[in-house]
């Protein structure tokens, strides 16, 4: 039976950890097929801080994913973020030994495999080389050079750069899950790639990720990546914040902030008060939803502030590279109320909510259509990019027979040599003149990343 072109994303992220097995549907729309939620456990500001309850938390969430499905999942391609994440601006060029012949994705791998031996910080790593603009003989402004002619090619990237160990840490977490990994991508992409237009990103627009961990930015302009960017900090801490100025419990304080808060204390009226049963048969606590108010707007604030000063470290204020399309919010930060009022007074552009539902299809779930959604959305459309193989239709029973076998403290699974084989097959079919220059970029870079990483986990067993 062939197989069908199955994705699966998996974000890791701090509060969350999602699994997403999708499909492309005969209009091109993607189809979610099943989604797998855990409590994320062993993750601190988008960085993985215990293997083991990481493991767990992975297996939790691949089981649901499978079982609402009816796939068993092979491969993912898995969302990368923290702290710990930089991204810088490099030009590069090579001259090219035969310029009678024309450019082709060779001459482009060229330059990337370039790019890619950039000495960098001791203990980083570089995620994604991402090319911007081409020039070729002095000829500026190239976005596609495949086809023609020149001697001198050169072009102007944008390097994301991590730390080795982290990323390392993340590949062990999924190969100790029983599953292998397929590529890597920086969150704040995977979430553009859900809830931004071509458009959007033709007029220059921002999007701001707030994550349970951190918050991410991504910068396009003219269609390009220009900027991306991680803060560390996100609605854990205004969580955080709510515990310690109200004396409440944390469970308590992340129900308040969901079901009454907003980022705007004015709304509120000063006679609004909510009560909270106390600890073991203490009196209940009583709290103004004013001062609630007043102490998330404070962290809100903040947060806001850091991520408008990158904005303008990008160099928004200057005319030619003004973002029309202003600020799209996404991620579970997003659904603060009046968030987006927040956001349109700080920084004075225009604010609009992002869900992940430009791509899916028609009779996807309102749940999946959420902004909390949007990154693990853009992981599984980045698989399907990947071509990638990811799942295969079993019956549900063989699923459930499965189950007690992931429940164990720490496995690790030997990866199967037939997904190791199904992975790797359609990498080797090279075909650079028919595919457009960043689709090809991506995938040759992921294959040598992802070997990297594996030769890695297998030398370390």
């Amino acid at each position: 039976m062939e197989k069908e072109n199955i994705a699966v994303g998996l974000d890791i992220g701090t509060t969350k950890i999602v699994a997403m097995i999708g499909k492309k549907n005969e209009y091109g729309k993607l189809e979610i097929l099943g989604v797998g939620k855990s409590k994320s456990l062993g993750v601190a500001r988008g960085v993985v801080n215990n293997i083991t309850q990481t493991i767990q938390s992975i297996q939790q969430a691949v089981l649901e994913a499978e079982n609402n499905s009816g796939y068993k999942i092979n491969d993912v391609v898995v969302g990368i973020a923290g702290q710990h994440i930089r991204s810088i601006q490099h030009t590069d060029y090579v001259i090219r030994t035969n310029p009678e012949e024309v450019i082709s994705g060779k001459d482009i791998q060229l330059l990337i495999d370039q790019v890619n031996k950039l000495a960098m910080l001791p203990g980083e790593e570089i995620i994604h080389v991402l090319p911007q603009e081409f020039k070729i003989d002095g000829q500026t402004e190239i976005k596609e050079p495949i086809g023609m002619y020149g001697a001198r090619l050169e072009a102007s990237f944008h390097v994301v750069v991590g730390q080795a160990s982290s990323i390392r840490n993340v590949g062990r977490c999924i190969q100790s899950s029983g599953i292998e990994l397929s590529g890597l991508t920086l969150e704040p992409l995977a979430s553009a790639d859900a809830v931004l237009s071509q458009e959007e990103k033709e007029a220059g627009v921002a999007l701001i990720d707030i994550g349970g961990g951190t918050t991410d930015l991504a910068i396009f302009k003219d269609g390009i990546i220009r900027h991306t960017a991680v803060v560390p900090f996100g609605g854990n801490v205004i969580t955080d914040d709510i515990k310690e100025g109200c004396s409440i419990i944390e469970k308590q304080a992340e129900l308040l902030k969901v079901k009454f808060g907003s980022a705007w204390p004015g709304e509120n009226k000063d006679n609004e008060i909510v009560s909270i049963p106390g600890l073991r048969g203490r009196d209940p606590k009583e709290i103004s939803l004013k001062n609630l108010s007043k102490i998330i707007h404070a962290r809100v604030v903040e947060i806001i502030e850091q991520v408008f000063t990158e904005i303008k470290a990008y160099g928004h204020e200057d005319p030619r590279k003004k973002l029309i399309a202003g600020i799209v919010l996404t991620g579970g930060g997003s659904q603060l109320q009046h968030i987006k009022q927040l956001v349109e007074y700080i920084t004075g552009m225009d604010t609009r909510i992002g869900y992940p539902n430009e791509h899916l299809a028609g009779n996807s779930g309102e749940e999946i259509s959420s902004p909390l959604f949007a990154t693990a959305v853009g992981l599984v459309m980045n698989s399907i990019e990947n071509n990638s193989n990811s799942a295969y239709k079993i019956e549900l029973k063989e699923v459930v027979a499965e189950a007690p076998k992931t429940a164990p403290q720490q496995p690790v699974f030997e990866p199967k040599e037939e997904v190791v084989a199904a992975i790797e097959q359609p990498l080797e079919v090279e075909k650079p003149a028919e595919r457009e220059t960043e689709k090809q970029i991506k995938r040759s870079f992921f294959d040598r990343y992802v070997d990297k990483i594996k030769d890695f986990l297998d030398n370390a067993e």
